[in-house]
């Protein structure tokens, strides 16, 4: 066995997305290859409605894979196809935008004014760029919660871990996504495939990842250039990124530890990437945004009806 050293910790950093929502960016955009097949973590986590209300009005997808997963508050969503609904705590809705999708999402804040939560992007190979889109929704209770005997928990969104499986299922990166709670001082050791990219984000707690026991002990990538204090610990809002191996081993802090704990099988194929829609090659790219413009960009008839039903409304 062999343990994964840290090969980036990063903070995420604040953004602007949709229509005015503060955000924090774990990784996205740029060079994503060491993340492949993912490409971008948002955290949606805020407490002040004014800064999320806005949201993210309609917009297209193509040759992605959208994984929203809430922890307080509400999403609600609808798209092309005539779907709507809500995501609530706990939920997870896995979107396939394949071909092409236009949709929405409009967060609502809980009675305290939390709106929480994240949004990652999954990279979709070649062969499904163009596939019918298709969604994937599941409640907070449909989740499993894999225990280990000292207390630590998972529950498994997608993927297989300690015998336990996930109800997201049928997608191209075969990806394992975890929501990690160690106890306060418990150290635990998790296996990560070896031929798999993986990576964490704290968003509870703190700990310590492997051979990150010191400031500057690993690379490590400040939120502004007037941050002198390195971190000595992977704290709320830190992406640890890891290299290869088959196992992460955690190190809880005093008030215990809570992450993200996400691999999946890298696809190795040439990313060309504008804003939503992220295809193989520039051409391809230009003919999505080409079709945008022309009104050709849903591809099947259920998309066009929901379209209908959409501007009727």
């Amino acid at each position: 066995m062999s343990i994964r050293p840290i090969k980036r910790l990063i903070k995420s950093k604040p953004t602007l997305e949709g229509a005015g929502v503060h955000l924090r960016r774990a990784f996205g955009f740029g060079n994503t290859s060491d993340f492949d097949p993912f490409l971008l973590l948002d955290d949606f986590r805020n407490d002040v409605p004014e800064d999320y209300l806005a949201g993210f009005p309609w917009h297209p997808h193509r040759g992605i894979e959208t994984i929203t997963y809430v922890l307080a508050g509400t999403v609600d969503h609808g798209d092309s196809m005539g779907n709507s609904g809500s995501i609530a705590a706990g939920d997870v809705q896995w979107m396939t935008a394949g071909s092409g999708i236009i949709h929405q999402e409009m967060p609502k804040g809980d009675q305290a004014g939390r709106m929480h939560g994240f949004q990652l992007w999954a990279n979709l190979p070649s062969s499904l760029k163009m596939a019918p889109p298709r969604y994937q929704e599941v409640k907070a209770q449909d989740i499993p919660i894999a225990t280990d005997d000292d207390g630590t928990q998972a529950r498994v969104v997608s993927g297989s871990f300690w015998g336990t499986v996930g109800p997201v299922d049928q997608i191209a990166a075969d990806p394992i996504y975890l929501d990690v709670s160690v106890p306060p001082g418990k150290s635990k050791t998790l296996p990560v495939e070896t031929t798999r990219h993986a990576f964490a984000y704290v968003f509870a707690g703190a700990g310590k990842f492997c051979n990150a026991s010191g400031p500057l002990a690993v690379p490590t990538e400040a939120v502004k250039w007037a941050d002198t204090t390195p971190p000595t610990e992977a704290d709320n809002r830190s992406l640890v990124l890891f290299d290869r191996g088959d196992e992460v081993v955690v190190r809880a802090g005093e008030d215990g530890i809570r992450f993200l704990l996400v691999s999946g099988k890298p696809l190795e194929e040439p990313v060309a990437w504008y804003g939503p829609i992220v295809m193989n090659t520039q051409e391809q790219l230009r003919q999505a945004f080409e079709e945008l413009r022309e009104g050709t960009f849903l591809k099947s008839e259920r998309e066009d009806k929901g379209i209908e039903r959409r501007r009727a409304s």
